[in-house]
């Protein structure tokens, strides 16, 4: 991972770049992130426990932002996934994604990311409202953005988009770059209207 993310790097000099490795490897992202000079990462677990396609994710906030200090990585953001898609919340149902969001924050979350149910399914628009009204940090959505639906999340301090980059907006799939055009085109004409904060 850290070889390829070092290439990405090499090609993309000053775009802000982030990695996320999947399973709740959050230490290893962060490891990653300073080897190859990205910027952030997309940690899972990171407030509240939950049990996850893989199995129990335990919160790791402490864990992880102690390790990100002791191994000079600071600089490295962390953007956190709440209440994340392909899980089960039920030991935390109790706690509404504003919760959730405030203690991600308190724990020094650098950014909270929203999501549906799952890849390709998008974000409660109405949650993304409620959250960012009840914290400072950035409020990102990362799954289900599509050219049709991205007005609804233009509130959104950042985005991830992957699946609607795809050959028919299919995670697995080839990058297809006429729906990544067609998507680009779309964000520039909602910038220019009254949809667009």
């Amino acid at each position: 991972m850290t070889r390829v993310c070092t290439k990405v790097r090499e090609v993309l000099p000053k775009l802000p770049l982030g990695v996320q490795i999947l399973a709740g490897a959050n230490r290893q992202a962060i490891a990653v992130a300073l080897a190859a000079g990205l910027d952030f990462i997309r940690a899972e677990g990171f407030v509240f426990s939950h049990i996850a396609d893989e199995g129990q994710m335990d919160a790791c906030a402490g864990s992880l932002l102690r390790y990100r200090k002791n191994i000079g990585a600071q600089n490295i953001l962390v953007f956190t996934d709440i209440k994340k898609k392909h899980s089960s919340h039920e030991i935390t149902a109790d706690l509404s994604t504003s919760e959730t969001a405030k203690a991600a924050e308190f724990f020094s979350s650098d950014g909270i990311i929203l999501t549906g149910s799952a890849t390709g399914v998008a974000a409660d628009p109405y949650e993304l409202n409620t959250v960012k009204q009840e914290v400072k940090s950035p409020v990102l959505v990362g799954s289900g953005i599509t050219a049709n639906n991205v007005h609804l999340f233009a509130k959104a301090s950042g985005l991830i988009v992957g699946s609607h980059f795809k050959e028919n907006g299919i995670w697995s799939g080839n990058l297809c770059p006429q729906r990544v055009n067609d998507f680009m085109n779309k964000i520039h004409d909602l910038k220019g209207s009254s949809l667009w904060p």
